[in-house]
C-alpha cells in the first residue's frame, strides 16, 4: 500500500510517495503541469491508497 502527498505552490508542487513503513519511494518538485504530474505518478498509480 502506498500513500501520496502533494504540497501545492503557485508554480510548482512537491510530490512524495511513501509506503506502509514510511520509506520514501518518490520525492520530487514538479512544475504545475498536469501531464508531467500524471506521468510521474503513473508507475505508482495502482498501489496508491485513496483516502478522504
Amino acid at each position: 500500500m502506498l500513500f501520496c502527498g502533494m504540497d501545492l505552490h503557485s508554480n510548482n508542487c512537491f510530490v512524495v510517495i511513501s509506503d506502509d513503513d514510511d520509506r520514501v519511494l518518490y520525492s520530487r518538485r514538479l512544475p504545475n503541469n498536469l501531464d508531467q504530474i500524471c506521468a510521474a505518478l503513473d508507475p505508482y498509480y495502482q498501489s496508491v491508497v485513496a483516502t478522504g
